[in-house]
């Protein structure tokens, strides 16, 4: 089969296609067929070794995948054979390995797919949409008012949406192009703003009567956790869940304290448990296959092109969720 390796830390190039052994399903494990591999941010800092924790090489990255059962290890179920599932590798114990034709699993880690739902927006809602859920279920958004980072990628345009489901008296968002603002809006967002414009925490404190938001969900890191802090009402919530990119010093931090405001951290992995992974993306997916969500496209790439998909969101060129298709 084919997968995608990095032996070396670097740009996009190091992202290189091999060959590999199909993998054999063992006890209690079944074999899927990869039909899309969710690709994210953090696997882009992790190739470029920019990431919070330094991967060992080769590392052959990918986290999420969709597709359906070609074969069951002994005492895996039957019945699952020829299924269409998501597998959350991030969550199984596996994470890494997805980037590829096959995977082998626990046949007790895959989720079942609504028929509606394509393979592609599965693999959008597995590290994007259980992160928008998780968000929410931290820092809940009925009757506040929110902003919302990055209102347009993977985890942003969930939020929107997610949020006013929510009951959010107000949702914001913050995005870097008019293409993106306007996404964000049509998802359910009740302004958007342009957080590269000079001033821009004013235009948010103007559209929530002077105070700010309640909650900021903050995804993208660096500079913008510090300008948005001039966007943050008294006693109000930054949660963080830019890992490895805490961009406030312990004057910041002063600040906030005086206005009685709070940080507060985020990292998914922590917060999942087998069965409630299961049954937060069950409830997802059936939510998008509704139409009840929905799940923006970013672009799909052959696997041999994995090098462009990884471009493409680092140039901040994509919105919603990229995948692999292999």
């Amino acid at each position: 089969m084919k997968a995608v390796q990095f032996t070396r830390f670097g740009p996009p190039e190091v992202l290189e296609p091999v060959e590999l052994p199909v993998p054999e399903p063992g006890p209690g494990e079944v074999l899927v067929r990869v039909h899309a591999a969710g690709v994210n941010f953090f696997e882009v800092l992790m190739r470029a070794d920019r990431y919070a924790v330094t991967p060992d090489l080769p590392k052959f990255p990918g986290v999420e995948v969709a597709g359906t059962i070609e074969r069951a290890g002994t005492g895996a179920d039957p019945s699952l054979l020829g299924r269409r599932v998501g597998v959350p590798l991030f969550a199984i114990g596996r994470g890494s390995g997805g980037y590829a034709e096959f995977v082998a699993v626990d046949g007790g880690a895959v989720v079942l797919l609504p028929d509606a739902l394509s393979f592609a927006a599965a693999a959008a809602l597995m590290v994007q949409g259980l992160s928008a859920l998780h968000l929410l279920r931290r820092s809940p958004a009925k009757n506040k008012n929110v902003l919302v980072s990055a209102a347009a990628g993977g985890v942003g345009s969930l939020l929107v949406q997610l949020a006013r489901r929510d009951g959010a008296s107000l949702v914001i968002a913050a995005a870097s192009s008019d293409e993106k603002r306007g996404l964000a809006l049509s998802l359910g967002a009740d302004h958007a703003v342009d957080y590269t414009a000079p001033g821009w925490q004013e235009d948010v404190k103007r559209l929530t009567g002077g105070l700010g938001a309640d909650i900021i969900y903050e995804t993208v890191g660096g500079a913008f956790s510090k300008a948005a802090l001039d966007a943050l009402a008294p006693c109000g919530e930054l949660v963080l869940a830019a890992m490895g990119r805490f961009g406030l010093g312990a004057a910041d931090v002063e600040d906030m304290l005086d206005d009685n405001q709070s940080i507060k951290g985020f990292s998914l992995l922590p917060l999942l448990t087998s069965q409630g992974v299961r049954e937060d993306l069950a409830e997802l997916f059936e939510l998008a296959a509704a139409g009840a969500m929905t799940v923006i496209d970013g672009g799909r790439f052959p696997l041999h092109q994995a090098a462009e998909a990884h471009r493409a969101i680092e140039g901040r060129r994509a919105v919603g969720k990229v995948v692999l298709v292999p």
